[in-house]
């Protein structure tokens, strides 16, 4: 019997280790919806064989004692438990697969750390939901996995549509606000008592974006997200303060190549309390500000979660020592913890196309952990010319009736980034 192979945690997965919580579990959901049924045995077939052709994914987390250097990823040949499940059709299965991804994290102990439930909805559409223990994965990376799957279920080429290019910016000096100062925090709403997360999706217009705009829909994503947190905080007597968004930027390629595992590096982009209370013939001027400072951000050659995360996790000391001082780090951190999380998975390129009988999907829809001290994140992506929003909140935080305003809010001040220059 071979040994099977180990590889150490990567910076992302050790931090994440350290700090996870049973009241809420770092998961990312994935919601992909087909306008037909899938067969079982072949969707199960599919979906193992894509996850051999990925075979990063097939790992657990390794066994050691609390003296050990590092955690490390023990790699398999096959997964340990059945991943793809077909829950039950009824009224409230849709209701009830969103919550279980939201609520149960697949263990780091069992290959693979991820799962997928198959929901049957009315008229035989489908509802894929993947759910992602963060831990070891993220969300484009499980996607390309999907995508994997559903070449191998249908038969046909789901291949990645070509990113736009850009042309290159000349270098611009960008008026940035400063990040040594304390953000704002979004204000509590109405609690609910239970801990966890709460979640919800809707599907809006892609905003308009005239010919040559110096920006992009990003962009205007980003002044969204920080006008409708400004107006929040506002409403309930916040006192202006500058508001940070942490955005994730992935640089991987999206074919059969990509690297599977955590993959992005998160910048963080500064708004100033003067700029988000501008009039709307200011929009412009907004945008283009925006627009350089992400481009700039973009830009910078750093580690994924800075340069202090690499020290922290450098394996000099038992794993246990370094868990108890990044716990500690992160709860004295959490004042200067930035605002919320934009994740903009941008247009989807994949087609997701299972073949005549299940279709190609006509939303996704995603969604990252909001754990405090942010409370909540907003995770947007593109499919058949339509945005699929998901706002995942902190129950400690907010309810789900201040989940509607603010999605009300949100697509209000998306309306407003339209604004011709």
């Amino acid at each position: 019997m071979t040994t099977p192979a180990r590889i150490p945690f990567p910076v992302v997965d050790e931090v994440s280790r350290h700090c996870l919580q049973e009241e809420e579990p770092e998961t990312v959901h994935i919601e992909v919806h087909l306008p037909g049924p899938l067969d079982p045995a072949r969707m199960r077939k599919a979906f193992t064989e894509a996850l051999h052709r990925h075979p990063r994914i097939l790992m657990r987390e390794a066994a050691g004692g609390w003296y050990r250097r590092r955690y490390e990823w023990e790699l398999t040949e096959n997964p340990d438990v059945e991943v793809v499940s077909f829950p039950a059709p009824g009224r409230n299965a849709l209701r009830d697969a969103r919550t279980r991804a939201l609520s149960q994290a697949p263990p780091l102990s069992l290959s693979p750390p991820i799962r997928l439930e198959v929901v049957e909805e009315a008229h035989n559409t489908t509802v894929l939901f993947l759910t992602i223990n963060h831990t070891a994965l993220d969300g484009p990376a499980c996607l390309r996995i999907l995508a994997t799957a559903a070449e191998i279920y249908g038969g046909k080429d789901n291949s990645p549509t070509p990113a736009p290019i850009r042309p290159p910016d000349p270098p611009q000096s960008t008026d940035t606000p400063s990040n040594w100062t304390r953000p704002a925090r979004v204000a509590p709403g109405t609690p609910e008592k239970s801990p966890g997360n709460g979640l919800l999706v809707t599907e809006l217009p892609l905003p308009h974006r005239p010919k040559g705009s110096p920006y992009t829909v990003n962009d205007q994503l980003m002044v969204t997200t920080a006008l409708t947190i400004a107006h929040w905080n506002r409403e309930h007597g916040q006192s202006p303060r500058p508001l940070r968004i942490t955005m994730p930027v992935d640089d991987r390629p999206r074919d059969i190549t990509m690297p599977i595992g955590n993959g992005t590096r998160l910048v963080e982009v500064p708004f100033s309390p003067q700029e988000l209370t501008s009039k709307p013939e200011d929009m412009p001027d907004l945008l283009r500000r925006t627009a350089q400072r992400t481009r700039a951000l973009k830009s910078l050659t750093r580690p994924q979660l800075g340069h202090g995360a690499g020290l922290l996790t450098a394996p000099v000391t038992p794993v246990t020592w370094r868990a108890a001082l990044t716990r500690g780090l992160r709860r004295a951190a959490a004042p200067w913890t930035s605002t919320t999380l934009l994740s903009n998975i941008g247009r989807i390129p994949y087609p997701l196309d299972f073949g005549e009988e299940a279709g190609r999907a006509h939303a996704v829809w995603f969604s990252a952990p909001a754990r405090m001290p942010r409370g909540l994140t907003v995770t947007t992506a593109s499919t058949a010319g339509r945005l699929h929003l998901a706002l995942r909140w902190s129950r400690t935080l907010l309810g789900h009736g201040d989940g509607h305003h603010l999605r009300d809010l949100f697509e209000h001040y998306l309306h407003t980034t339209e604004a011709a220059p």
